[in-house]
């Protein structure tokens, strides 16, 4: 299983990671926010953290 952290109060709302993948939209507040947290598979979610430029979305293998 992965788990998607996102350090909210460091995002920008640039919109990088909603270009990058599906699982991302941007909230009413001008931030983004995953739709889901805990998936299967990283997918399109890699894409998401690596072209944050605050780098504030992380990648982990929950247990």
């Amino acid at each position: 299983m992965i788990k998607i952290i996102h350090e909210r109060e460091k995002c920008i709302g640039c919109g990088a990671c909603t270009a990058a993948c599906d699982n991302w939209e941007m909230a009413d507040d001008g931030k983004s926010k995953p739709k889901k947290t805990e998936l299967e598979e990283v997918g399109c979610n890699q894409a998401a953290a690596d072209t944050c430029p605050v780098q504030c979305i992380k990648i982990e293998e929950s247990k």
